[in-house]
């Protein structure tokens, strides 16, 4: 880091401490949680897939103060909680997948129009922290040029024709040979990541592996001891 960066770091946590993402207090610039919330936190992260038989590593159940934290996230602007979730993320990436070699990070992409309103893709935050912190390249290889209705506002049978035809490749992009690690926030019947690793596996990658914050009814699918 850089003596301009140490300097503008050093007044940005002075006065923009970082905060716990479920209880708000302040928390190291290195922490994911706060003490006391930190002890709350499974030990274990989910396995389960989404569509196509793509496995998604979760870090939490999504309920209680870990979905209020993916609420902030999306709905609040509340971007500094990008880093420390997605410290849960990596947590859950490296016990699910272990030693495995990733040679690059990607998210679920959102329409420009959605994004325009929002100001940002949680997705995309999410993923540049878990490259930096994995120490692995960012790059957006997806595009969502079609608008289609939100997945939480449709029932589970008309998800999967929600997505479909929805996503394209970036360009030309050229994904031979390359195992790819594709972040999103939450995955509930895993429609969208399955339809963004279809999408994926037309750039010609090795292997397609995801990871995501929260799972939804985790009673459905396989918690590893």
């Amino acid at each position: 880091m850089t003596s301009l960066k140490k300097f503008l770091h050093f007044w940005a946590v002075a006065f923009f401490p970082s905060r716990c993402p479920y209880c708000n207090r302040v928390i190291d610039d290195s922490e994911c949680a706060c003490k006391r919330c930190r002890k709350q936190i499974p030990e274990f992260c989910w396995k389960t897939y989404a569509a196509g038989g793509y496995i998604c590593a979760a870090a939490l159940p999504y309920k209680d103060a870990y979905s209020k934290a993916i609420h902030k996230l999306k709905f609040k602007n509340r971007t500094d909680l990008a880093k420390p979730l997605a410290m849960q993320i990596v947590r859950a990436v490296k016990e699910l997948y272990g030693d495995l070699h990733f040679d690059l990070v990607t998210c679920v992409p959102m329409h420009k129009i959605n994004r325009k309103l929002r100001g940002y893709n949680q997705a995309e935050l999410l993923a540049r922290e878990c490259a930096e912190l994995l120490e692995l390249p960012y790059l957006g290889t997806l595009e969502k040029f079609k608008q289609n209705q939100p997945q939480h506002k449709i029932g589970k049978r008309e998800r999967e024709k929600n997505v479909r035809g929805v996503y394209r490749l970036l360009g030309n992009t050229d994904l031979s040979g390359k195992r790819v690690l594709l972040i999103d926030d939450v995955i509930t019947t895993g429609h969208t990541l399955g339809e963004c690793s279809r999408i994926l596996m037309k750039g010609k990658c090795a292997e397609i592996c995801c990871a995501v914050v929260c799972v939804a009814s985790v009673n459905k699918f396989i918690a590893p001891g």
